[in-house]
């Protein structure tokens, strides 16, 4: 009995050892699932320093010389829109899928975007929500300035240009587009808040709606079910980003080109993701 005791326990002690062993192996193995590297710029334009989110795509290697279209994503942290922003490109991309060229996304996160993404407003409503607001200009100059030339001067680049902006990220989209349309040669704008200061940006001018303007130019538009913005000036959703829509379609340019989307079955809080994935089939159509 003494033996078959001393047996067993030795039999526990030998499995548990070979258990705690595999255990241990496992643990050592484990790898965090990498989805793309994280940058960090000091600007001179906004005074702070700025973490940039960035996908690159399959196959990147700095040894070759392939060169890449760059995504510029507005709202990019992590918990925004940059991960699923990046899969949809990653899943486009795919050989199989071959929807839009392998690019490279650059998710620039968020620090205040009511101060980044809005310029100055007459509304003194507004100003009182948003006490931070007003500094766009700040921001546009950042990216024209110290972000595109950081990432064209890092990473292997083309002239593709694209730039995401949704909601307030689609007002200043649009803000760049009017005043600095060359800074990137696609926009994509999602439910845009032209609400701002009383839908005054959709009475400026631009040079872009001009005969001379040449630089080839897409634009998308999309907006979902949306209704009343929130101002005391009645503005609904729908018909500013339609107005916006129409007012580039009389562009005298014939270098610009512009689409618009309504998606009816998507919110304010739902339509990103939808619309860019529908963004790629109008950039990119399949011959």
């Amino acid at each position: 009995m003494t033996k078959f005791i001393t047996f067993a326990f030795l039999l526990f002690s030998s499995t548990f050892a070979f258990s705690q062993k595999n255990k241990a192996k496992n643990i050592e193995t484990s790898k965090p699932f990498v989805l793309g590297v994280i940058e960090e710029i000091q600007s001179k334009e906004l005074n702070e320093k700025r973490i940039l989110n960035i996908y690159l795509p399959e196959g990147y290697n700095l040894a070759e010389d392939t060169k890449y279209p760059v995504i510029y994503l507005l709202d990019g942290s992590a918990d925004e829109d940059f991960i699923h922003i990046s899969g949809l490109v990653q899943f486009n991309s795919f050989e199989w899928i071959n929807q839009v060229p392998k690019s490279i996304v650059v998710g620039i996160a968020t620090v205040d975007r009511k101060r980044d993404f809005t310029f100055p407003t007459t509304v003194e409503n507004d100003k009182t929500r948003f006490p931070t607001t007003g500094h766009s200009d700040q921001f546009i100059a950042f990216i024209e300035k110290e972000l595109q030339p950081f990432i064209e001067k890092k990473y292997k680049t083309n002239d593709s240009k694209t730039i995401i902006g949704q909601s307030l990220g689609g007002l200043l989209g649009t803000e760049i587009l009017f005043k600095k349309p060359t800074l990137f040669n696609k926009y994509v704008i999602v439910s845009p808040s032209l609400w701002w200061n009383n839908g005054s940006l959709l009475s400026l001018d631009s040079e872009m709606l001009k005969e001379n303007f040449n630089q080839q130019t897409e634009i998308y538009i999309a907006v979902g079910k949306e209704g009343l913005a929130p101002t005391a000036i009645p503005h609904v959703m729908e018909v500013d980003a339609n107005l916006l829509a129409e007012k580039l379609k009389e562009s005298k340019s014939k270098s610009v080109k512009t689409y618009f989307d309504y998606f009816p079955e998507e919110s304010h809080g739902s339509i990103l993701h939808t619309a860019v994935s529908n963004s790629f089939k109008f950039f990119y159509p399949r011959t």
